[in-house]
């Protein structure tokens, strides 16, 4: 996920009053800096920004956290040990948001860590927002250049499909007043980011492979050997994407079969399955099987 890291914090500390009002949806919001991330622990711990603000005349922190599969630690862990050294650290309230940029992660983050054992009580809230359960058309609307790349994994207008919509952000995002190399840079962050959902031949169609090695993120990638740039960075998106369209491939099965929820602990297992040769079989299985029990005794068999 380096590169997508990478990408997050570049188009952060580039646009972050985007960022700023788009995590406290406000417009009035001053931005007062970009804060380095890495946090000295013991281990390392780096969180993907911190913007000092001021908001009502109050200074304060908005911290993103961008991921692309569900987080091991748990994610509420994550933001706990996040949150408190970052109050620690800064002696400032916090507006903590975790970003989800594949449409099956994060599911199942409940947005808070809650911890009661014995007459002790410790409740950490943050903010879930899954970039698939947003309109892709307001960030267009509202000019939010910093968020403009990744509208492509939001939700697309009624009516129009896949392409015409990864096409609509392409054109908006040419329009953006900068320098050349800038704009490259720019459509080559956009284009990493939409492999996540998004097939290689379908993007190139309509991003150039010479316009995205021209960039400087490109050829940052591939002199840090990171996914050996652009090229691998996409790919890497497409396998994901992939392996997303096989999990909602089954699900879907074992819903018209079965009326398997969303909500179902065997979905969550599903979700979490990275091997494409095994969804593969299980989609398989889901056809054939009589009955949800017999299938989850086949994923129990399986594991």
């Amino acid at each position: 996920m380096a590169e997508f890291d990478t990408i997050a914090k570049h188009l952060i500390h580039t646009y972050p009053h985007d960022f700023a009002r788009f995590a406290l949806h406000q417009d009035d919001v001053e931005v007062l800096d970009v804060i380095d991330t890495e946090q000295p622990t013991v281990e390392t711990h780096r969180t993907d920004s911190l913007i000092r603000v001021r908001i009502n005349d109050e200074e304060a922190l908005v911290h993103h956290e961008f991921q692309t599969t569900d987080s091991s630690p748990p994610m509420p862990h994550r933001m706990a040990g996040y949150i408190g050294r970052g109050i620690e650290q800064h002696g400032l309230p916090i507006y903590s948001n975790v970003i989800y940029l594949r449409p099956d992660a994060g599911r199942t983050d409940p947005g808070h860590y809650l911890q009661e054992r014995h007459g002790y009580r410790v409740l950490v809230q943050y903010k879930v927002i899954r970039l698939s359960e947003l309109e892709g058309q307001l960030i267009l609307d509202r000019g939010l250049m910093g968020l403009l790349p990744f509208a492509p994994l939001m939700q697309r207008p009624a009516g129009m499909d896949t392409e015409a919509w990864l096409r609509q952000c392409i054109h908006r995002a040419q329009e953006v007043p900068m320098d050349e190399t800038l704009k490259a840079n720019y459509l080559a962050d956009l284009a990493i980011l939409s492999g996540l959902v998004y097939r290689l031949e379908t993007i190139t169609t309509i991003i150039s492979e010479a316009t995205m090695y021209e960039s400087s993120v490109v050829q940052y990638f591939t002199e840090k050997g990171i996914e050996q740039g652009i090229e691998q960075g996409i790919k890497q998106g497409i396998e994901q994407g992939g392996r997303e369209r096989a999990v909602e491939d089954l699900l879907d099965v074992l819903e018209i079969r079965f009326g398997l929820s969303a909500s179902d602990p065997l979905a969550t297992r599903i979700g979490a399955i990275d091997d494409m040769q095994r969804l593969k079989q299980l989609h398989r299985a889901a056809i054939q099987v009589l009955s949800l029990e017999a299938f989850r005794h086949l994923l129990d068999e399986a594991e």
